[in-house]
């Protein structure tokens, strides 16, 4: 039989997985992003040992992810209270809408909570403003009125 009608396995023929991507630069994180790292290892060692193979094969990959994140961190200084930076609470008007957001490290984020990665768009465009100033984003000027650097 010719070699190109055989096949030695299935798993010749799946995709390779390749590991979670690392978000370039440092790992900041905030005074609590330790905590946060170290409470989804948790979950996931836990979750692991109950877990069929396939689902643990990709709890395995999420664990060297996370603990590479736990071993990288690094915890940044509280921010200054008279400048946005990294760890700041900011309370921001755009678009008619006001809302409070904190600038946080990557793992961190959730959006839809206020928490805002200090590598997004939005959050790279707030940090060195003060209070009052008004920041654009690219392609519309003074599209964010800084209201309030929260303690």
């Amino acid at each position: 039989m010719s070699v190109a009608f055989r096949r030695e396995s299935d798993e010749e023929h799946k995709e390779p997985r390749f590991e979670l991507p690392i978000p370039p630069g440092p790992n900041l994180v905030t005074e609590g992003g330790p905590a946060l790292i170290d409470a989804r290892i948790a979950s996931l060692e836990a979750e692991s040992a109950t877990a069929e193979e396939p689902r643990r094969e990709e709890i395995a990959r999420s664990l060297r992810y996370w603990h590479t994140r736990r071993v990288t961190a690094i915890v940044a200084p509280p921010p200054p209270t008279d400048e946005i930076a990294f760890g700041s609470r900011v309370r921001i008007r755009m678009d008619g809408a006001t809302r409070d957001i904190r600038i946080v490290g990557d793992d961190e984020a959730d959006p839809a909570t206020g928490l805002i990665a200090f590598s997004a768009p939005l959050a790279r465009a707030l940090i060195g403003a003060e209070e009052g100033e008004t920041v654009s984003l690219p392609g519309r000027d003074e599209a964010i009125e800084v209201v309030a650097i929260i303690a």
